[in-house]
Formats: C-alpha cells, structure tokens, sequence
C-alpha cells in the first residue's frame, strides 16, 4: 500500500515517454528517487530525443518488454492508456509490486507539498508557466509538473515539462478529461474556464465543483468566463449573481501589436512576448494567484517581461516570403477558435491548418468546431483539414475531418479538404499572399512536431 510519497524508493514507469508521465518522472528524480521506465516509442537503433534527455537525469530507460522491472522495483505507475493485459504490468503483479495510475501518484506528490493546482478546459499549460516564471522570478524556487514543456527549461537541455524545486511551493496542471483533477486537494486552486470538452457540460461542471470543494485555502476562479463563473465560492455576493461586485484583479486595455501583447492589471502595465487575449487571462490568473502569495504586482509584470512560452503553443518558426508559420496544440473547438482569433492581428489573412484527433473526440464535438471555426473566420481567412489522427485501438471509423469540412462549406465558409497531410503544404502553397499566417494545429500525435518542421523547411 502506497500512501505516502516516503513509502517507495524506487518507481518504474510503464509509458514514460508520456507527457504526464515524464514529468512526474522527472519530478521524483529531481527529489532523489530512483526512477527508471519503458516505452513503446523506445526502438532499437532509433534516436528518441525524450529517452536522451530522462537518461542526462539519471532515468533508466528500456524496451517495452518487463526487463526494467526488476525485484528492486517497490512501485510500478501507469497511465489510464496502460491496460492490464500489457506484459510489465503482469510482470509486476507476478512480483507482487504495488501499481497505482498516474492521477494517484500525483496527488501523493500534490499533498507533499503547497500545491497550486491549475484547472480548466484550455490554457492550464501556459498558466502554469507563467505562475512558475513569476514565483522563480520571485526567489521562490517552486517546482512545476506540466502537460507541456516550458521553453525556459527547454533550454537547459531538459524535456521542460516538470522540475523539482528547492521552494515549499509546487505548480501542478489538474487534469479534467479523466476526472483526475477530483483526486487533488491543492492549497491553492485555479479555475479558468469551463468549455465543452471531453465531457458534456453538466458533467465537466460537477467535476470542476468537486474541484472547488477539495481547494483548501484559496479558490481563483476566471469571473471574464461563464462557465467559470458560476463556480465562484462567493455564493452570497458574486459576480454571476451580480454584475456589479467586482473581481479581486483585473485586466483592462489590452492590446496586441504583432507578436506581443500589453494590457494592465490593477493599474499595473504588463506585456508579453506572445499573441491572443486569452493570454492576458492567464496571466491574470498566474497574477492573481502570485499575489495572492506574497509577490508583488510590479514584479510580477517584470517576470512576464522575460516569459518565453512553452512548447506548441503558438510557437512560431518564422517567416518565410511574407508567410508566418505557427504551431499550435489547439484541439478543442473553443482552442481553435481563439488561436485562430489570436493570429489575425499578425497579418490580413490566415490559413489554418487542423488535424483532430480520435475518431470518437471528434464525432462528439463536430457541430462545436464547425460552429466555432465557422464564427471566428473572417473573409479572407481559410480553414484546412487533413485526416483524424488514429492512435490505436478499436475506434469505431465512422466520421472524417472531410466531413466537418463539408459542414463548413454548407456554411459558405472558405474549408478545404487534403486527406493526408503530406500533400497539404505544395495544395495550399497557391493560397499564399505576400502577408499571410500558415497556422498549423493538432494534438496527441506526436509527430506533430516533425511535420512542422518538415513544412518550414519546405516553406
């Protein structure tokens, strides 16, 4: 029985190439743990850029075959995508070693420490960011365990998505699309938004209430957002009830000039090197929850003066013959929507690019893209489609992007349709004005990354 973090010295992660998993990895190696894992992606004779980087921490990696599992093994952690039928996890089960999921392990780590815990249906990732270069700006020293890879750590040759901290305080990204998030019970709690997703709203609203309820001291709740709103702890008096009982913090005047932002937070002038009015809500939150905790405004703005983003999140790789290129995570309707929305103060024309992910994700959402690209595109603008991704497994394949695609153009919308992506750079090269941005979107598939650079080479 693993109750405590104290109660293992040596854990094995089935799937550590995982974003989530990594970091937890990562976090328990930086805190002296033994810490070794396997995954499928981990080939014989093929370079992996995650396999170099947790083997420079001191992280074992193996095959995906049971020979990392050893008697020296006392935990064994895997994600909800590991069943049970899966050798290793037989192997440790013959071994008798204790197997928790990831959530379980998190929240081990999340009670070992003052946890801010950042929750929402989009933007958590960069939240955390921010928070984290604010409280290091600060002299905190916190430790952060993300969905996304931090540039600034990035470039410390690290993954980026997680370090251990010598400070009391931990940032963690709280997880709702597995209801994991009801698992924590942070010090602090952070609420951004609360938008279809995953789940259909009713249930993602009694997720996130049961999230509010297990907030210990301080629950930060984003009062622009409606769906957040309404899970103000202000029950008595709150902005949902009455519009005119004012939040705590607030942003106003924001402005976007080219690829950077400045807006200003009780009086406060911010800027930051990055793009979308979404952002100035997170780094309000971030704000809020940094002063909440002893930093002062005036360093807060200067932290995010120097914040340099996180990976895939409107990563822009440049410009080529007047054409921006920017790689975006955006997958969610509401996501896309508003990275789109966050790229036309760039230039007079964006084409977008999306590949969704899981058959079943976008069968369930599909009237919700078609009906939030649809409303965010201006005349000019373009929409691009190439086929859903297919991660495995038993899907049923009964819908394609090609269909969102014709739901788009029923609405006279500017949507076209290239089954495999590989064709799409020299398809659409012809739409290319002098002042364009080539916005490329999509998650899960994790060689996303490959393929935008395959298209900047190419551009």
């Amino acid at each position: 029985m693993i109750s405590v973090l104290s109660d293992f010295k040596s854990a094995f992660f089935i799937g550590i190439a995982g974003t989530g998993m990594s970091a937890i990895a990562q976090w328990l190696a930086g805190t002296g743990k033994a810490v070794s894992g396997s995954d499928r992606y981990f080939l014989p004779g093929t370079f992996n850029d995650t396999r170099e980087k947790l083997e420079a921490l001191g992280i074992r990696c193996f095959l995906q075959n049971g020979e990392g599992i050893s008697s020296a093994t006392d935990l064994v952690v895997v994600s909800t995508a590991v069943e049970d039928t899966v050798a290793e996890v037989q192997k440790a089960k013959q071994l008798n070693i204790p197997i928790i999921r990831r959530s379980e392990l998190l929240a081990l780590i999340a009670a070992s420490k003052k946890t801010v815990a950042i929750g929402g249906t989009s933007g958590k990732s960069t939240t955390c960011a921010m928070l984290f270069d604010i409280l290091q700006y600060a002299g905190m020293e916190p430790g952060i365990i993300s969905g996304a890879g931090l540039v600034r750590i990035m470039k410390e040759g690290r993954i980026g998505n997680a370090k251990a901290g010598s400070g009391e305080w931990l940032v963690i990204e709280a997880d709702e699309s597995d209801g994991s998030i009801v698992q924590y019970k942070p010090e602090v709690g952070v609420l951004l938004n609360v938008d279809k997703d995953h789940k259909e709203m009713d249930a993602l609203m009694d997720i996130f209430q049961e999230f509010r309820n297990n907030t210990q001291r301080l629950f930060v709740v984003n009062q622009a957002q409606t769906g957040a709103r309404q899970l103000s702890r202000n029950t008595a008096q709150d902005f949902s009830t009455d519009p005119s009982f004012p939040a705590g913090y607030q942003a106003s005047g924001f402005s976007q000039q080219g690829l950077a932002v400045s807006f200003n937070i009780n009086g406060i002038e911010f800027t930051l090197n990055t793009v979308g009015k979404h952002n100035m809500e997170n780094a309000l939150a971030a704000t809020a929850v940094a002063s909440q905790l002893g930093v002062d405004l005036r360093v807060c703005a200067e932290a995010l003066k120097t914040y340099e983003g996180i990976y895939r999140r409107h990563q822009v790789l440049g410009n080529k013959k007047g054409v921006w290129l920017i790689d975006d995570y955006a997958h969610n309707p509401v996501k896309c929507a508003v990275s789109i929305e966050a790229c036309q103060d760039i230039a007079p024309k964006v084409i977008a690019w999306f590949q969704p992910h899981g058959y079943g994700p976008t069968r369930f959402l599909r009237h919700d893209f078609v009906t939030e690209i649809g409303r965010v595109l201006r005349p000019g603008d373009e929409i691009w489609m190439s086929e859903i991704f297919y991660a495995g497994g038993t899907a049923v394949k009964d819908i394609s992007a090609g269909d969102l695609i014709r739901d788009l153009k029923a609405m006279d919308k500017p949507a076209f349709f290239v089954e495999d992506r590989n064709d799409f750079l020299e398809t659409v090269r012809p739409h290319f004005t002098s002042d364009c941005v080539l916005l490329l979107m999509g998650a899960r598939d994790p060689s996303l990354e490959d393929f935008a650079k395959q298209v900047w080479e190419q551009l």
